[in-house]
């Protein structure tokens, strides 16, 4: 045959690729060679492939391929991540298209159109990935909410729940009125704005002067929630409001003065309205002094009924109004120009709010110990090494993970709440039915009495399970493969996503696989959309374990 005078990879690239398929050459299976493994941090089931993706993938790529000509058994495991808020948000959408209101559905008819849209668009970025010629051992590729790592996920949630490192309770979290769902502290994204200060007048309650103190604020649509006003015991300047009582601009409500050292002298004038349903601190400060706290938000960021004042209307159009409404009341000494950081919900980009809601929550201190220590010992090496410090910190700072949702897509939490109150953890309903027989003494109790919690687990309570559970770790821990390919050799990922995943599933490896002290991972931990000489260089200076 004659040669082509050009290259056209159309007539060349799918043939042979398919006969590497069609041989199983990039399968993978137990033997007596040394493993190397790597797990594709699965994307999200709605996405496309992007720069980043590839970067990513090239890289996972050249280190199989250098492996295998190593003599290794390499084996790449591909997988995608269901991404409960990205994924809900979508259908919540096209349902909205069609005239749909997620609220008019049940969880199953929702659940329904939930998965027609990742049959749909969920094998996109898999198939592209053939496509680019990627040498993933495709028969193992896995989806976070199949039933091996469904059930991975569940017996976790009950294991750790048994250990008492579950708890639920009523706490303040990041609440997306968008999404109408808690996040994580790694889920909001701080953003620069330029706002406004607002100075308001709080009245001093019974001063014959008709003297007044004056709080700076950048939100003034929460005075509906104010129950105290906070000054520093060490501040000469407003020494004169100890003992005393102010009352709310506009709303009238009588609150009392308290003294706390937390109280920054110099910002503002000194004086900080306490606000306990609607900050963290302002709620750490209304725990300490046994504050009411007055919730003034609906879920989807309206005013509730409990403010008392511009109750059903958004919260940035009260914003807009209070400040006319203060002004007209002679409550508004000033306005200033003002540089803030506010957070936003990194998967609807709409602003938080901090909110007391009911949550489960993971406590991590347990967890991250041997986690940070395998790093600071180099057991588990960044590269490049100054991400070693970023984990440091964040291990160092760790809080407790709010890892439930409130949405219809993902893991369903195994809570079952019983009848006269209290509830039973369990994998399913039936053991579910008969922990609650245990606990009550009613054996006439049936699985009709019993309601699951309505809620599902944050995404990343089954992406940290990912390594272990792609080789049935949890299910059947003595397995062989869990023993041959785990823990993995490489990881490549990008930095902001160090604490959300890496640093998880350090924790859950662990709890769950503690042999992973005795090898060596490595975490080439890249930024995804950088394609300079660095990263040339870097693919040059890899340092494989």
């Amino acid at each position: 045959m004659e040669l082509a005078s050009k290259y056209n990879p159309t007539d060349v690239e799918g043939k042979w690729y398919q006969y590497w398929l069609d041989n199983k050459l990039f399968s993978s299976k137990p033997d007596g060679r040394e493993p190397y493994t790597i797990v594709i941090p699965p994307p999200n089931v709605t996405g496309v492939l992007h720069m980043g993706h590839m970067l990513n993938n090239t890289i996972q790529d050249i280190l199989v391929r250098r492996a295998r000509m190593q003599g290794k058994n390499a084996c790449w495991v591909p997988g995608t991540d269901h991404a409960s808020i990205a994924t809900e948000a979508k259908v919540v959408n096209r349902l909205a298209q069609q005239g749909i209101k997620k609220t008019d559905l049940t969880r199953d008819e929702f659940l329904k159109h939930a998965w027609d849209w990742t049959d749909e668009h969920g094998g996109i970025i898999l198939k592209q990935l053939r496509r680019l010629g990627a040498s993933c051992d495709w028969d193992r590729t896995a989806f976070t909410m199949d039933e091996e790592r469904s059930e991975s996920v569940i017996k976790v949630f009950v294991d750790l729940f048994n250990k008492g490192l579950i708890y639920r309770g009523v706490r303040m979290v990041n609440w997306d009125p968008k999404a109408l769902t808690a996040l994580s502290d790694e889920e909001v994204i701080y953003k620069e704005e330029n706002s406004k200060l607002f100075y308001l007048k709080y009245k001093v309650e019974g001063d014959k002067e008709g003297r007044y103190a004056v709080v700076a604020t950048t939100r003034p649509e929460t005075i509906m929630g104010d129950t105290a006003m906070c000054i520093n015991p060490n501040d000469p300047k407003n020494k004169w409001l100890k003992g005393k009582n102010v009352i709310v601009p506009l709303v009238g409500r009588v609150i009392p003065v308290i003294e706390d050292d937390y109280v920054d002298i110099e910002f503002g004038t000194g004086c900080l309205k306490v606000t306990p349903a609607h900050d963290v601190n302002d709620y750490m400060l209304g725990e300490k002094y046994n504050l009411k706290t007055i919730d003034i938000f609906n879920d989807n960021g309206t005013i509730s009924e409990a403010a008392g004042l511009y109750v059903g209307m958004d919260r940035f159009d009260v914003r807009e109004q209070i400040e006319k409404d203060l002004d007209k009341a002679g409550l508004l000494e000033k306005v200033e120009a003002y540089t803030n950081k506010v957070g936003f919900s990194e998967r609807t980009n709409v602003a938080i709010e901090p909110k007391l809601s009911m949550q489960w929550f993971l406590k991590m201190e347990h967890l991250a110990k041997p986690a940070l220590e395998a790093v600071m010992n180099d057991d588990i090496k960044f590269y490049p090494s100054k991400y070693k410090n970023t984990y440091n910190h964040w291990m160092e700072n760790i809080k407790d993970w709010c890892i439930s949702r409130q949405l219809w897509w993902g893991h369903r939490i195994p809570a079952y709440f019983l009848p006269e109150g209290g509830y039973v953890v369990a994998e399913n309903a039936e053991e579910a039915l008969q922990l609650a027989k245990d606990k009550t003494g009613n054996s006439s109790l049936t699985i009709d009495d019993l309601r699951q919690d309505e809620d599902c687990l944050d995404t990343w309570f089954s992406s940290w399970l990912w390594p272990i559970s792609l080789f049935d770790g949890i299910n059947n821990p003595n397995n062989e493969e869990i023993k041959y390919y785990y823990p993995t050799s490489d990881l490549v990922t990008g930095p902001d996503i160090i604490f959300f995943w890496v640093a998880r599933m350090i924790m859950a490896g662990y709890e769950y696989e503690a042999r992973c002290h005795s090898k060596m991972y490595t975490l080439q931990a890249l930024y995804a959309t950088n394609l300079d000489v660095k990263c040339l260089n870097l693919l040059v200076t890899l340092q494989i374990h």
